[in-house]
């Protein structure tokens, strides 16, 4: 479940959940998991290695607009098809994540959108010095 602006503004129990290296667990939700209006399309793009061109989202409710709040991948490289038609958001910029009830907490830094849970353990890529990991 995901909060913003005092709004849910996604609960489903059908998230891809992606693992690399030195990170916590990125979770990708289905866009139309999302009311209407909640994510706005935004220029500019990122480059992955793995899972190719990332295009952003503003992501808006409850009178809150937080710039590039979100990311999906609409034509992955191979292995990651699953997340074409998905959606992440970096945590730190919502009100509230929530993981089966549990409140996640943020990997560290401005780039990267870990979602941190009781069960995963660090030392995570993102923080100070952790650069050339």
């Amino acid at each position: 479940m995901v909060r913003l602006g005092g709004q849910v503004i996604a609960d489903t129990t059908d998230a891809v959940r992606v693992l690399e290296t030195s990170h916590p667990p990125v979770y990708y939700l289905p866009l139309d998991a999302f009311p209407a209006g909640v994510l706005v399309p935004v220029r500019g793009t990122s480059f992955c290695e793995f899972k190719g061109e990332a295009h952003y989202f503003d992501v808006v409710a409850g009178g809150v607009v937080v710039p590039r709040a979100g990311w999906t991948y609409p034509e992955p490289t191979r292995g990651f098809e699953a997340l074409s038609t998905r959606v992440a958001l970096y945590p730190e910029r919502m009100d509230s994540c929530e993981v089966n009830g549990e409140q996640v907490t943020f990997q560290e830094g401005d780039f990267y959108g870990g979602w941190i849970t009781r069960q995963i353990v660090g030392p995570f890529k993102g923080g100070p010095g952790t650069a050339g990991w």
